[in-house]
């Protein structure tokens, strides 16, 4: 890639990773996931990104092999090596389930809490319909986060919900 022009190294490396600055540009001009610059006046401010644990001592080859973005384990399997999450219950979220842990953490840093790709407050709504879950009784009339009731990883009740409720 040393002979690449910056547009197209540019183009590669921002297929393969999130946060590649465009040429020219500072790298605090780059973009979170869900889209909104960093920096820029909003309620989530670079102040409050956090990096995991690993990336932040930059322990890369806790998950990288050496000198490379290769991962020592499938991903599927890479999260299990320090996060304990009990899979065996009756009802396991699809993104778990399927090994896609990244489908709702970045695995290097966030300025949302757990690592979330997006704000919390909205984040189910992601993949979940809203109006299919504002016809739900049991959710009229509320405003709380879906993870007061609902277990965001797995359950031994329907609907991942935090205890049964009958």
């Amino acid at each position: 890639m040393c002979g690449c022009t910056p547009a197209k190294r540019y183009t590669v490396l921002s297929f393969l990773f999130d946060g590649v600055p465009e040429p020219g540009k500072a790298a605090g001009d780059s973009f979170v996931r869900d889209g909104r610059k960093r920096g820029a006046a909003s309620p989530i401010t670079p102040s409050r990104y956090r990096e995991h644990g690993p990336y932040a001592a930059k322990q890369c080859q806790a998950c990288h092999l050496k000198a490379t973005s290769r991962l020592l384990l499938p991903v599927e399997e890479l999260c299990f090596n320090c996060h304990a999450l009990d899979v065996r219950k009756k009802y396991v979220h699809g993104p778990l389930a399927s090994g896609g842990c990244k489908v709702c953490h970045d695995p290097h840093g966030s300025v949302f809490p757990f690592l979330l790709v997006s704000e919390p407050k909205e984040f189910c709504l992601h993949c979940h319909d809203r109006n299919a879950i504002a016809k739900r009784d049991a959710h009229k009339g509320t405003e709380a986060q879906c993870t007061t009731c609902h277990d965001a990883h797995s359950s031994d009740a329907a609907y991942l919900l935090k205890r049964d409720r009958g």
